[in-house]
C-alpha cells in the first residue's frame, strides 16, 4: 500500500469514526505522510540503501550517513574503537589528507559533526546545495578510504583521553554510576561503555583501527539520506562515489535479544567529590523493535518525562525533588528506563524512591484515561514533528529508520504509537515495572550525609530556610 493510500484511508477513518474521532484528536498527522509521500529510497548494487528526500524551498542539504557499528561490535581489547574511529574519520583520507576535510567544508561554512552509540555510529554535513559533488566526495573518500597514520592516531587518542577525563571521570558520581550500571549486562555486547577503557584507547595502533574499519564499515551497513535542495543528478553522482564500494564476503553480525532476568538490585556508591545525595532508579524494559516499545515509550513519557507527567504534577506544590531527569536506553536489543533524582533538604532517598513507586503502583491499578492517552500521543507527534523542522535532523533521521520500517520512515513508527491503549499502558507497566528493578544512592562526603540527615528531622520551614541558603 503507497503512502497516498495510506493517507487517504486514515483520512477516511476519522471521517467515518466520529465517536473515535472525539475520543482523540491528533493534529499534525498528516504532515507526515504527505512529506513520506516524497521520500525515495532506493538501494545500490552493493547493499548500500539511499534516502532521497527533496526539498525546493531550502538553499542547503544535508548528507547524513549511518553505519550499524557501535560499541556492542567491540571485541575483547577493543573497548572504545568505534567511537575512537569516528575521530579519525575527520583527520585524513586517501584523496583528502590531514584536515582537507575540515577546511574544504568549512571553507563552504558547512556544518558537520558524528556521534557513536551502542548500535550504531552517525555522521551528517550540511552544506549548500551547489557543493553536493564536493560533499559525496569527501564523505565517500573517508568511508572507504580512510588514512590512518601513527601521528593521527596518537592525536585522537589523547582527544578521546581528555574527552574521557572531562565528560565522565572529571563529574562527580558519573564514573562509578556508569560501572555500576554497566556490570547488571555484563557479558553482553553492551557490558561496557561506549568510550572505552583507557588501556583499550592506548593500546589502539593504525593496524588494529584499520582491521576494525575492513570488519564494521562496508556499504551493505549504510544507510545514505540526502534532504534539502537535490540537484536532477543526485543519484548519478551517488552512484559514481558509492556503487565501486565492494560489500565484504563475511556476513554482517547479529545480535540476539538480551536474555536478562530482572532482580532487585540495591546499591551506595560514594564520591567524596558528590555534592549532594542523588537516587537513580532503572528498570529492564525491551529493545526499540519490540511490540511493547511503543507503548512503554508512551509509560515513560506519562510517568516521568514531561511538564504533564504524573511526576510533575505531584511536584506541582511543595516537591520532594530539587530536580529529575529521566533519558531511557532505547537500544536495539534490550531497552532501559531510567530516572534520576536530587531530593530536598527535608526529603530522604527512602522517601523519594517510595514516592516513585506509588505513582508506578497507581499505574497498574488503575488505567489511564483516554484523554491522558490521547495528549501521550500528541506530545511524541509534536516531538517528531519538531525533528522535520529542518535538513539535518530530518536527514539523520531518515538514516536511522529501521529495516522494518523502510517502506514508510516517517509513519510506521507513529502508527505503533497510535495503536496503544489504556489496556496497554497498563499492561507494560505491570510487567516491566515491577520491584525487579535497581536502586542506586549516589553518596556524598559523610559529612555531607550527616548534615543532610539532621535536615531531615528539622520542621519544614526551618529546613526549606537552610536549604534556600545553602543553595
Amino acid at each position: 500500500m503507497n503512502t497516498h493510500t495510506r493517507l487517504g484511508l486514515a483520512i477516511l477513518v476519522m471521517l467515518l469514526s466520529p465517536a473515535l474521532k472525539a475520543q482523540c484528536q491528533i493534529e499534525g498527522a498528516a504532515t507526515l505522510y504527505q512529506l513520506e509521500s516524497r521520500i525515495e529510497t532506493y538501494s545500490l548494487s552493493n547493499g548500500l540503501t539511499v534516502h532521497l528526500l527533496p526539498l525546493e524551498d531550502k538553499h542547503t542539504l544535508t548528507i547524513a550517513s549511518q553505519f550499524t557499528v557501535g560499541a556492542r561490535n567491540e571485541t575483547k581489547g577493543q573497548t572504545g574503537y568505534a567511537h575512537l574511529f569516528e575521530h579519525m574519520l575527520f583527520k585524513g583520507s586517501e584523496q583528502a589528507p590531514g584536515d582537507t576535510y575540515a577546511q574544504q567544508l568549512s571553507a563552504l561554512g558547512a556544518r558537520f559533526n558524528a556521534s557513536t552509540h551502542f548500535d550504531y555510529t552517525n555522521y551528517y554535513v550540511t552544506l549548500p546545495s551547489q557543493a553536493l559533488a564536493l560533499g559525496l566526495f569527501l564523505e565517500a573518500d573517508r568511508f572507504i578510504r580512510p588514512d590512518l597514520t601513527e601521528t593521527t592516531v596518537k592525536n585522537q587518542q589523547e582527544t578521546v583521553l581528555q574527552e574521557m577525563a572531562q565528560t565522565i571521570d572529571n563529574q562527580p558520581y558519573v564514573r562509578s554510576a556508569m560501572e555500576f550500571l554497566l556490570a547488571q549486562v555484563k557479558d553482553t555486547p553492551y557490558g561496557h561503555g561506549i568510550i572505552g577503557s583507557r588501556e583499550d584507547i592506548t593500546q589502539a595502533s593504525p593496524e588494529r583501527l584499520i582491521a576494525f574499519h575492513r570488519a564494521h564499515y562496508r556499504p551493505d551497513a549504510m544507510q545514505l539520506s540526502l534532504v534539502g535542495k537535490l540537484p536532477s543528478d543526485v543519484k548519478s553522482l551517488i552512484a559514481q562515489y558509492f556503487s565501486a564500494w565492494p560489500t565484504p564476503n563475511q556476513p554482517i553480525a547479529k545480535f540476539d535479544e538480551l536474555k536478562i532476568n530482572p532482580k532487585p538490585v540495591h546499591a551506595e556508591l560514594i564520591d567524596e567529590r558528590g555534592p549532594w545525595p542523588g537516587l537513580l532508579l532503572a528498570w529492564h524494559t525491551v529493545g526499540k523493535n519490540h511490540p511493547d516499545a511503543a507503548a512503554i515509550r508512551l509509560l515513560e513519557g506519562y510517568l516521568f518525562q514531561n511538564t504533564r507527567s504524573a511526576l510533575a504534577q505531584i511536584s506541582l506544590h511543595d516537591p520532594a525533588q530539587m530536580l529529575s531527569y529521566s533519558l531511557p536506553f532505547e537500544l536495539e536489543n534490550h531497552g532501559i528506563t531510567n530516572l534520576v533524582l536530587v531530593p530536598r533538604a527535608k526529603t530522604s532517598l527512602n522517601a523519594l524512591t517510595d514516592m516513585v513507586l506509588a505513582l508506578v503502583k497507581q499505574t497498574q491499578q488503575t488505567r489511564i484515561s483516554n484523554a491522558t492517552l490521547c495528549q501521550l500521543k500528541q506530545t511524541w507527534l509534536n516531538q517528531r514533528l519538531g525533528q522535520l523542522d529542518n535538513t539535518q535532523s530530518l536527514a539523520t533521521l531518515l538514516s536511522a529508520i529501521d529495516k522494518q520500517d523502510q517502506a514508510h520512515p516517517l509513519t510506521a513508527q507513529w502508527e505503533r504509537v497510535n495503536a496503544v491503549t489504556t489496556a496497554d499502558i497498563q499492561r507494560v507497566a505491570l510487567q516491566y515495572f515491577t520491584p525487579n528493578m535497581v536502586r542506586v544512592d549516589l553518596l556524598p562526603p559523610w559529612y555531607i550525609r550527616f548534615g543532610k540527615t539532621l535536615l531531615e528531622w528539622l520542621p519544614t520551614g526551618v529546613s526549606d530556610d537552610l536549604e534556600d541558603a545553602v543553595l
